[in-house]
């Protein structure tokens, strides 16, 4: 069946003119163009293919380490000896110090050709940007130059069996030695590519707590822990378990244990969290692109499908694709404005993330990209299925593993629950509304008449939540509502370009598409926060 198609032409279009990358000073259009084809090569040749093994082969324990089925080892080989994992870090650390979003761009198509391998790879960037902007010049020549080779790979360890969302609970302990190192005892869940067979050594970033910290997120540090210690020791760490998963079967979601631990702190004592948030937000962001390479490959596939499967009768009597009909292009012509628009939304706020004056607006909207793109692939990839009709359901036509896939992306790196609310309260109210400020003044900059009439239900529901002492019943909407207005305005971006792009006919139906049939759920939005549920005088027998 249909293998994953890198959009090169799609990306560079978006990259150009969505996030209008040349704003940044290092910018090569030229290099960007030779390394976006080259990616396209790469993945589509090596990683498309090997999507359904791991579906159908997942990794396992053997003898304390995570294995991956051997073509995965192959596939890992071939990116590391390309050069891909030291695209962003520095060049002086061994790596190519490019422009975040040549990243992005990068990961949207690992994304779609197989998102399970592609969760393993991004967790070292992210690393590597938390270890660059906080670490001591020692931990930066130590760890960066292996993480930039691909010799080493990375994982983000938050949490707990009884701390999910709720990192204040972590009850991992650090204890302090002589030599100024720590030692760390307990347990950690949900840990992405622990202890692999892809590198013979991953560094653990952990959230542990000193004995004498204070209670909540405040007694939260932050630790470098290898599972291979310099003197080529194991570290006192042990995968305990494998998690069954809906899907991304061939991404090793572990249980670890920490017995013991060596480690090394980043930062002081306390300033944990303040310092994860480096590597978390840049997992958000990824996340969101990551949504947006599932609605790629997911839209392609139903695009694919549509133009080939006959069913039902034209205006002359013969039989017709369902390309023809008008719900299969309303579900189509979805998928192509949400995935077109969630590209240029998400590349522009990396873009933006090298601007400290944007700073604001990325503080905005990383949440929007995050929850917004994950939604997005969801519905997408739910769409494809429909699209597919009974075909869909089975795994011959390769929509529903996307689907299940897909399904993750709104929980971890933080749920879009949690997203909606950080967006509705603390950046809301951040250096006295400066965040929203931002994101007004962005969404004005392209602004027509469609999407002025949408910020008038923006602003009037943004003054309703900022007005509420628990905006948990509305966060949601307005997320959405956020998300939407970023949407359409990333649309106006690429439509005035559209004599440029790829398939100007496509861009210009899909942007008309956004305003006439997505867009209007602002209004409706609007309404819903205007006069919030009242949740909180509910009787709690009503959820026994």
């Amino acid at each position: 069946m249909l293998d994953y198609k890198t959009p090169v032409e799609d990306i560079l279009f978006a990259l150009e003119h969505g996030a209008e990358a040349s704003r940044l000073e290092a910018w090569d259009g030229e290099l960007t163009r030779a390394l976006v084809t080259e990616a396209g090569r790469f993945v589509d040749g090596v990683i498309a293919p090997l999507d359904p093994v791991g579906d159908q082969q997942p990794t396992a324990i053997v003898d304390g380490r995570v294995l991956l089925p051997d073509e995965f080892v192959d596939a890992y080989n071939q990116y590391t000896a390309a050069g891909w994992p030291g695209l962003i870090a520095l060049e002086d650390l061994g790596g190519q110090g490019l422009p975040h979003v040549i990243w992005e761009a990068v990961s949207e198509a690992l994304s779609g050709a197989g998102i399970g391998f592609q969760t393993i790879l991004a967790l070292t960037q992210a690393a590597m940007r938390a270890i660059l902007a906080h670490g001591t010049d020692a931990q930066k020549q130590r760890y960066a130059p292996k993480l930039a080779s691909g010799e080493w790979l990375a994982t983000m360890c938050l949490s707990e069996p009884q701390a999910g969302s709720d990192l204040g609970l972590g009850r991992t302990v650090a204890t302090p030695q002589d030599d100024g190192s720590y030692r760390l005892t307990g347990s950690k869940i949900f840990i992405t590519g622990a202890d692999n067979n892809l590198t013979e050594n991953i560094v653990n970033l952990v959230l542990a707590r000193t004995a004498d910290a204070p209670a909540g997120v405040k007694g939260l540090s932050l630790f470098l822990c290898p599972a291979v210690l310099p003197d080529g020791e194991r570290n006192g760490i042990e995968v305990l378990r494998l998690e069954d998963k809906m899907g991304l079967k061939v991404s090793p979601t572990c249980q670890l244990a920490f017995d013991d631990a060596w480690a090394e702190i980043v930062g002081g004592p306390g300033e944990g969290l303040a310092r994860m948030f480096t590597m978390m937000n840049s997992e958000r962001l990824d996340v969101g692109v990551q949504g947006v390479g599932m609605m790629e490959v997911a839209g392609q596939r139903a695009r694919a499908y549509a133009a080939e499967r006959r069913q039902g009768s034209g205006p002359d009597g013969d039989t017709v694709t369902i390309n023809r009909h008008g719900d299969v292009r309303c579900m189509l012509l979805t998928q192509i404005a949400l995935t077109e628009g969630c590209r240029a939304m998400n590349y522009r706020t990396a873009v933006d993330l090298e601007f400290a004056e944007r700073r604001h607006l990325v503080d905005f909207m990383t949440p929007v990209c995050k929850a917004f793109s994950s939604d997005a692939a969801v519905e997408v990839a739910n769409l494809a299925v429909q699209v597919h009709g009974g075909y869909g359901f089975l795994r011959e036509y390769r929509v529903e593993q996307v689907l299940r896939d897909a399904r993750i992306t709104p929980i971890y790196e933080g749920t879009n629950g949690i997203q909606a609310m950080t967006l509705a309260g603390r950046l809301l109210r951040l250096d006295n509304g400066a965040c929203p400020a931002a994101f007004r003044a962005d969404m004005l900059s392209v602004a027509d008449d469609t999407l002025n009439a949408a910020l008038a239900d923006w602003d009037r529901a943004t003054e309703t939540v900022a007005n509420l002492r628990d905006p948990g019943a509305v966060a949601v909407p307005y997320l959405r509502l956020s998300g939407l207005l970023a949407l359409a305005a990333a649309w106006n971006r690429l439509e005035a370009a559209a004599e440029q792009a790829p398939n100007p006919a496509r861009i210009r139906a899909a942007a008309d598409f956004t305003r006439r049939v997505l867009l209007p759920e602002t209004r409706v939005l609007a309404d819903i926060i205007a006069a919030p549920a009242d949740l909180a005088g509910l009787e709690e027998g009503v959820f026994a």
